[in-house]
């Protein structure tokens, strides 16, 4: 089990993060990106099983500068108020909430001494993108269907990063002449498609594939565990 702390941005606003700790010294770091339900059980499920691989983990809160607290679950309403949320999130001046998860990075690079990996999903996984094009310290990026990844506005940014990206077919926020459009642009990033809908990883979701979420899953670990090394 993990606990929260709190970081502070470069603006100086404090947001609260979940850390979950390894046992024994880590082989490096990952920061988990909320979807718009907050970090609430799922990504803080999520956050542990990456300790338990040996990783230091840790999801920072996302919304706070929003709305402190939010822990939604994955009804229609809080679908509605999580979209709520990240609608005021994608208004906030400036470099908004990449400069919270920057500080989620900071952090994990120095606690673990390693290097540090990220990944998201949903909105969590369009942040996931801009952060392996725009953030420092990231030695890999992990984004599961992130929403607005397939825009022209993204696929026109370039990745510092090694990238792999998951994506469903049936996933009707990202058509898959939207997912072409991003691997035809970018051929250096690792894209995986399966026969699954969005929200394919959430044990909490009607959506749920558990085949492709643990294929996505031994992937994903196996890319980390080569570039986090």
């Amino acid at each position: 089990m993990g606990q929260f702390i709190n970081l502070t941005a470069a603006d100086g606003f404090i947001v609260p993060a979940y850390v979950a700790q390894p046992e024994g010294k880590a082989r490096g770091a990952i920061v988990v990106v909320q979807e718009i339900f907050g970090v609430n059980s799922h990504i803080r499920a999520v956050t542990d099983r990456f300790a338990a691989q040996g990783y230091l983990a840790i999801a920072p809160a996302t919304f706070e500068r929003v709305q402190p607290g939010v822990e939604l679950g994955y009804t229609d309403t809080d679908m509605t108020t999580g979209f709520g949320f990240k609608t005021a999130v994608d208004a906030l001046p400036g470099s908004g909430v990449l400069q919270d998860i920057q500080a989620a990075i900071d952090y994990a690079g120095k606690t673990s001494g390693g290097k540090v990996g990220i990944i998201g999903f949903c909105w969590g996984g369009l942040l996931t993108w801009r952060a392996a094009c725009m953030l420092k310290g990231l030695s890999a990026a992990v984004p599961y269907y992130g929403g607005g990844v397939t825009s022209e506005d993204e696929i026109a940014r370039t990745p510092q990063c090694p990238v792999m990206a998951h994506f469903g077919d049936q996933d009707h926020w990202i058509p898959m002449e939207g997912i072409e459009a991003f691997k035809k642009a970018h051929p250096e990033v690792e894209v995986h498609v399966y026969s699954a809908n969005h929200g394919f990883n959430c044990d909490q979701r009607g959506s749920y594939n558990e085949a492709a979420a643990n294929t996505a899953r031994e992937r994903t670990l196996t890319f980390f565990a080569s570039k986090l090394a």
